[in-house]
């Protein structure tokens, strides 16, 4: 298993200079990944964001570097780490513009891009990005087939209920044979069983260590009811993670407490066969210099 961290791309620690500090050092640590994710707005009311009430949006999400430019910015301060979208909002894009995006950006890197993708949760980011909420479910699946029609050869043409490229051709295209691979941003049976057919992987949260292994014991049967090889999924864990001196004794969310606490967690994915995991440490106060630390500590637990 790899693990990997998010860049400092949004929250009081953002800047291009953090940015760049964070890949050189990561990429020369040897971390499996580099990671950003996309936020177009924080509303100023209480909002509905998946799971629970309306609550109001984090502080931090006042400022968020678009994802696309971040990681271009990375690819040249870095030679071999991966650079990944956990995640962008496939729906508030055309499928060939964010499809030429994402081709460049795996020239820029060498081939080396992970497209995690999701279908966005907030009803003022649909309407300011001027696309209707029931375009979900159906319509990501179909914005997926456009863009793997992008990244095939040419001439490209496609023709959807919600989605049209008119023949042409299509270039760059990308470094990756195929096309970067897609993980979906998957929790839910509906959002797993439409990953299992499109996708290749999932961007899944780990809530607790028995709803985690039966989730992948279904996922996985999916796949292999939907005639694929489970084997060639990436399973790759995003933890938002809280990183502290000493246990926490109370109710832990997993892949957060102290490097041992954590340590455990990692060797119960291993046991999984989780393919990555990457920690967001950037909502916790927790300093770029320490994050570093933390991650070089995890990086020995998981090549143990």
């Amino acid at each position: 298993m790899e693990i990997g961290m998010a860049l400092p791309h949004y929250g009081k620690n953002a800047s291009t200079q953090a940015i760049g500090y964070v890949a050189q050092a990561a990429d020369e640590m040897g971390l499996g990944s580099l990671w950003v994710f996309e936020r177009l707005l924080r509303v100023t009311v209480p909002v509905q964001m998946g799971w629970g009430a309306p609550a109001p949006m984090a502080d931090y999400y006042a400022t968020v570097y678009d994802p696309i430019e971040t990681l271009t910015y990375a690819a040249a301060k870095t030679r071999k780490i991966k650079l990944g979208t956990s995640i962008i909002d496939a729906l508030f894009h055309a499928p060939v513009i964010l499809g030429r995006r994402y081709a460049t950006l795996d020239h820029f890197s060498g081939g080396r891009v992970i497209a995690g993708l999701g279908q966005g949760a907030i009803e003022q980011e649909f309407r300011t990005a001027n696309v209707p909420t029931k375009r979900k479910g159906a319509g990501f699946g179909e914005f997926i087939a456009a863009l793997r029609a992008v990244w095939g050869p040419d001439p490209v043409h496609f023709e959807g209920r919600f989605y049209e490229i008119a023949e042409s051709e299509i270039g760059p295209k990308p470094v990756q044979a195929g096309g970067p691979p897609i993980i979906v941003a998957s929790n839910t049976p509906p959002s797993l069983e439409r990953s299992a057919q499109i996708a290749d992987g999932i961007n899944p949260f780990f809530f607790n260590r028995d709803q985690f292994q039966q989730m992948l014991i279904g996922y996985r049967g999916m796949v292999k009811a939907a005639g694929r090889d489970p084997k060639q999924q990436i399973i790759v864990v995003r933890a938002n993670s809280r990183v502290t001196l000493e246990p926490i004794m109370e109710q832990r969310p997993p892949l957060s407490g102290s490097i041992d606490q954590i340590a455990d967690d990692l060797r119960f994915l291993q046991s999984l066969e989780v393919d990555h995991a990457f920690f967001d440490m950037n909502g916790a106060p927790t300093s770029i210099d320490d994050q570093l630390r933390y991650m070089e500590q995890l990086q020995k637990v998981v090549q143990a």
